[in-house]
């Protein structure tokens, strides 16, 4: 089963995490199949960078997002920059 969760990538005291795809049993830093954005806590606001088309491709094809993720992609929609 795969899971959209974070991987943690920050050192001790700065965490910086990215949002990957990757089987729902492997290890929190271990093997992902894509990178679909990354989230910074330590800013102010927190920074927050997703790739909103994979991000549904992936749902669309049965993976999970984590809550904190789920949170992630809700209070951060994709914007309608494209209509330009």
């Amino acid at each position: 089963m795969l899971a959209i969760s974070l991987m943690r990538i920050g050192a001790k005291g700065k965490p910086f995490y990215r949002l990957v795809v990757k089987e729902k049993r492997s290890k929190r830093d271990g093997k992902y199949l894509e990178n679909l954005g990354t989230y910074n806590p330590m800013t102010n606001p927190a920074e927050v960078d997703l790739k909103h088309e994979r991000i549904q491709y992936w749902i669309g094809v049965g993976a999970q997002p984590t809550e904190t993720v789920a949170s992630l992609i809700k209070n951060n929609p994709a914007e309608a920059v494209e209509a330009a």
